[in-house]
């Protein structure tokens, strides 16, 4: 089995190696999220600044989240404040890919295991070249280190469902979109309960703590700041703007929204759109949970169920979201890597449609970007752009198809409140004999 398991971790290192030098090679600056924003924001924290713009003060204090409206969840923090142990040796940027890179190592290791199982392996490799061909903002992100703990969690919900749990709500509370698999989860799984406990746990230590800080103002800010935003342009729902602005229809461009940091697209019909969109996409989410729900009564498996279900419900969350960063696709990575461990030959299909999205990705971010940002874009970089939005779709369906087909009547079903939130069947009464 060594044979499997060094090839991997000798590609783990060269694939972090690559994708982090390519984030400084690389034009429009695909890294610099880390030393223009997470970098001043958790150096405020710690050492003191006036705001998070301007640390200049010792004797001032600045914690988004926290003294501020911010537009993460505040357990973002923790990993922008652990680089900073690195920091002191190799700078906040390349600290900030080694701390994405050891959770990463600890994910892969559990994932391949003694690499006895051919399913962990080939996730394992898939996970590699994901990495490689969605390239350094895969890296430079937030959404990056929230992937490990949801591949974790993923592994771990049948037989450690609290610490699955634990895993997931953390990541839930630095990007919100892991609650998609949560939510698969709690439909799926059995143990229900310790979801749950482990969910309420996370979420009311860290409002506690919030809250103790003098952050109450602040808890859910990410929530309405997220909601209020425009059509940002890589957005699969800002598709027809694009082009209609890279053709100079009146009214239709592409402008950047200092306030979220972000180039955006509109058009006409545009802000009623903008308004239905999360609505939308909320209800297409909660469409696919019921469609999960059915299926778990009729006795689908944990095995056939949740693979495809997290897979539906988080690319609903990617595909209809009227936010459309780059490195939102990242989150489809932890649902294949499943998917492929437990039946790698019926998701190879998923795992190769994946692939071929993070390489458009990749293409699009940072290498044709400077294309898109123009008032009016060229047409080129938006095909680009559109193709990989429409794949995006694509895999939206093809997830919600295998949802409504996954096998049926091999469990009994729960039979009532009690097994359905415990997952425990109820004892037998034994009645006793007469005479």
């Amino acid at each position: 089995m060594v044979r499997r398991v060094v090839p991997l971790l000798i590609a783990f290192v060269a694939v972090h190696v690559v994708v982090g030098i390519l984030g400084y090679q690389q034009p429009n600056e695909p890294m610099g999220d880390v030393y223009l924003v997470y970098e001043p924001w958790s150096r405020c924290a710690l050492f003191g600044g006036i705001d998070v713009t301007s640390c200049t003060r010792s004797d001032a204090w600045a914690w988004p989240g926290i003294t501020e409206k911010w537009i993460y969840p505040q357990l973002a923090f923790l990993p922008m404040t652990f680089a900073w142990l690195f920091a002191w040796a190799v700078g906040y940027t390349p600290a900030w890919v080694i701390t994405v890179a050891l959770a990463n190592l600890v994910a892969f290791v559990v994932l391949v295991g003694k690499g006895r199982s051919r399913g962990r392996v080939i996730a394992a490799w898939f996970w590699l070249a994901a990495i490689l061909l969605i390239g350094p903002v895969g890296l430079y992100r937030i959404d990056g280190i929230t992937v490990p703990f949801a591949i974790l969690g993923s592994i771990w919900l049948l037989r450690r469902p609290f610490v699955a749990s634990l895993l997931l709500s953390i990541a839930v509370w630095m990007k919100v979109w892991p609650a998609a698999i949560l939510a698969a989860g709690l439909i799926a799984a059995r143990r229900r309960l310790a979801l749950i406990w482990g969910a309420v746990a996370v979420s009311v230590t860290t409002v506690i703590a919030v809250v103790a800080l003098g952050g109450a103002p602040y808890v859910f800010g990410f929530v309405g700041d997220q909601t209020t935003r425009g059509i940002q342009m890589e957005a699969p729902v800002g598709g027809l703007y694009m082009f209609l602005a890279a053709f100079y229809v009146p009214g239709s461009e592409v402008y950047y929204d200092g306030g979220v940091l972000t180039f955006q697209v509109t058009g006409p019909g545009a802000d009623p759109l903008i308004a239905a969109m999360t609505p939308i996409m909320l209800l297409v989410m909660v469409g696919i949970a019921v469609v999960g729900i059915v299926k778990l009564r009729r006795g689908a498996t944990f095995v056939s169920l949740f693979p495809p279900l997290s897979l539906a419900l988080v690319t609903a969350f990617i595909a209809l979201n009227k936010v459309g960063s780059p490195q939102y696709y990242v989150w489809l990575f932890a649902p294949v890597v499943l998917g492929l461990m437990i039946d790698r030959r019926r998701w190879y299909g998923f795992a190769g449609m994946t692939l071929a999205i993070a390489a458009l990705t990749q293409w699009m971010y940072p290498l044709l970007y400077d294309g898109l940002m123009a008032t009016h874009p060229n047409p080129f970089p938006v095909f680009v752009l559109e193709t990989r939005n429409l794949l995006a779709l694509v895999l939206l369906v093809w997830a919600v198809v295998r949802v409504v087909r996954a096998p049926i009547d091999r469990v009994r079903p729960p039979a009532g409140l009690h097994e359905i939130v415990t997952g425990r069947r109820p004892a037998r009464t034994r009645i006793a004999p007469r005479g």
